[in-house]
């Protein structure tokens, strides 16, 4: 599974990041909702947000988060709807520039993630032409809301302007490419992800994002020999995708080690444990990956148990248990309405 990319994640995580300028909260029901959204368990904070409007509770930190709560459970409208009832409270209390932009921002996100691309490139248009408002998240989110509206070259200018203002940002050209991709026009999109293997840095996270872009591209030998040396030092995050890179070439002994250092050097986790599941499923030991799936799905918070869910289901489908599998896509579609291959797996297993 090489999901390292998606646009929803760039949107509806990457850019509504920047709320935490808007000041920290202080309601009761706005901080349980923060922390439900760090957690990634967006139907409790919805709830937590939901009662912090009700209560008048920081009107616009609340109704932002559930806004973000809705984007997380797919409900773009309802996300759109919250993020409007924002702005209107920021407006009518006086908040600073920067605190609009960022809510007009997230109702751009929203917009797009809802299909409406014209409405979510109209609020960046209006953004782009503030004084001082000029910033890489909106050119690129501009560009892509007019390359799903076939404006091929509008949209590279703007993706071009967002890459002047973030030169060095890796991941701001994969993300680009990723649009290119989605729209079948990959070749258009690859100059963009030259320009990211053209950042030359040294650092260790140079080398870990080098490797990220070969392995989207599917050069693995060359993602191993970039991840090299952060993996030598131990960099989680090139550890994780070295994993991901041995597995990519059936090098599944190599895998597993590299999972157990993780373990060793910072202790077990979900994410882990999903790294040693799919180790067992590459190997078609399904009930084996099974176990490191319920081990996984044991530990304390939601972080990293998407992936465990996915392949949960993944497996009873494999040892052709399709009764559960169907049962655990519908768990999971549920849970995570906003994930495309979910709901693909889930209209295959209707099918069988």
């Amino acid at each position: 599974m090489k999901r390292l990319l998606r646009l929803a994640a760039v949107i509806a995580a990457g850019l509504l990041a920047g709320g935490c300028a808007m000041g920290g909260a202080t309601g009761e029901k706005t901080v349980l909702g923060n922390q439900s959204l760090e957690d990634g368990d967006y139907s409790a904070a919805a709830v937590h947000f939901q009662q912090a409007v009700t209560d008048g509770e920081e009107p616009v930190l609340a109704n932002r988060g559930l806004g973000m709560a809705y984007m997380g459970l797919g409900q773009y409208g309802d996300a759109a709807d919250a993020f409007k009832e924002a702005i209107s409270e920021a407006e009518e209390d006086g908040k600073m520039p920067e605190t609009m932009r960022d809510l007009q921002m997230y109702l751009a996100s929203a917009y797009y993630r809802q299909g409406d691309y014209e409405a979510s490139a109209d609020i960046c248009t209006d953004l782009l032409s503030e004084e001082d408002g000029a910033s890489s998240d909106a050119y690129f989110l501009r560009g892509a809301s007019l390359l799903k509206q076939n404006l091929e070259e509008e949209a590279q200018k703007d993706f071009d302007e967002a890459a002047k203002l973030s030169p060095t940002d890796y991941s701001l050209f994969l993300n680009v490419y990723e649009c290119y991709d989605e729209v079948n026009l990959s070749g258009a999109g690859y100059v963009y992800l030259q320009k990211a293997l053209d950042i030359r840095g040294d650092t260790v996270e140079d080398d870990y994002h080098r490797g990220r872009i070969y392995y989207y591209l599917g050069e693995y030998e060359k993602a191993q020999a970039e991840l090299t040396a952060p993996v030598e030092q131990k960099h989680e995050e090139s550890m994780y995708l070295m994993g991901q890179v041995y597995l990519a070439l059936g090098d599944n002994t190599h895998a597993k080690n590299i999972y157990d250092q993780i373990r060793t050097e910072y202790g077990d986790s979900a994410r882990c444990c999903n790294g040693l599941a799919m180790c067992g499923m590459a190997e078609e030991n399904y009930d084996q990956a099974l176990e490191w799936i319920a081990q996984g799905l044991s530990m304390q918070g939601n972080e990293g148990k998407q992936e465990l869910y996915f392949n949960e289901m993944v497996c009873y489908e494999r040892k052709l248990d399709f009764e559960t599998a169907k049962q655990k896509a519908q768990e999971y579609v549920q849970n995570y309405p906003s994930d495309e291959e979910g709901q693909k797996e889930l209209k295959f297993l209707q099918s069988r």
